[in-house]
């Protein structure tokens, strides 16, 4: 027996859930139609290690994100988000790793702890294998687990002594936020002096931007801690961690550390 449609009512498509492998395709396919190979050769000069640029800014990726965010929250959750990562982060394209690891930041306030390990596994794996990576995956993703975890915290001061330099910048890098927000000062100091030891400039730079930031709610405090440990602190770390001061100041800091 056929049955009528009740007249004067719109019947609505079921709608289709967008699939992992079809996001993945479209944000390749819109970042290689955005490439501008004279940006991405100028890009590559702010890199000592080799990547691989398409020359897409920093905009345009975060906006791709968003806009990909806006069609598939209805429908995802964060492990699809996760899994679409998981597909992307082996591309050795910077732009695409940074859209997935921003769409992923959407979702984060949902995700249990147990991202905070994947998360690593994707830096020991070097999928995240230079500093913007590691540092829009720090902000992202570590960071907010780690506020809303905090037994999380434990496990990124235990990675300043990991032989990546990707998990050792990220140990520096991921408490950024909180100690900029006057929290975990203590650890951040902690995992300052156990990074004063490395030889790794991006290291030494990851680590006196901490300091930096440590020192925006308490500048009194920064400043005994660098004259306290002065001579242990490399000249790189010191310049990054002084920036904020005035400039009499960081003469005194510069030749009182010595």
């Amino acid at each position: 027996m056929k049955m009528n449609r009740p007249r004067g009512r719109k019947v609505e498509p079921v709608p289709r859930i967008p699939r992992i492998a079809s996001v993945a395709a479209r944000i390749k396919s819109v970042l290689r139609s955005l490439a501008d190979p004279e940006k991405a050769r100028g890009g590559k000069s702010y890199f000592k290690e080799p990547v691989l640029l398409y020359g897409v800014s920093s905009a345009e990726s975060r906006g791709l994100a968003l806009e990909i965010y806006g069609q598939v929250k209805a429908f995802w959750g964060w492990r699809e988000a996760t899994a679409l990562a998981d597909r992307l982060l082996p591309d050795p394209h910077l732009e695409v790793k940074a859209v997935a690891i921003i769409l992923l930041g959407r979702f984060v306030k949902e995700a249990p702890a147990s991202l905070f390990g994947k998360a690593k596994s994707w830096l020991l794996a070097e999928y995240c294998n230079n500093w913007a990576s590691v540092d829009t995956l720090c902000p992202e993703v570590l960071s907010p687990l780690m506020a809303r975890f905090p037994a999380l915290l434990g496990q990124v001061e235990s990675w300043t002594s990991a032989r990546n330099r990707w998990l050792v910048r990220a140990s520096a890098v991921s408490l950024i936020l909180l100690a900029r927000r006057g929290k975990e000062l203590e650890r951040a100091y902690a995992v300052a002096r156990r990074l004063f030891c490395s030889e790794d400039d991006l290291i030494q730079k990851a680590t006196g931007w901490l300091l930096r930031e440590a020192g925006k709610t308490d500048m009194k405090r920064l400043e005994a801690f660098l004259l306290a440990h002065g001579p242990k602190i490399p000249r790189t770390t010191l310049r990054y961690a002084i920036e904020r001061f005035e400039p009499s100041a960081r003469r005194r800091l510069l030749a009182g550390t010595r």
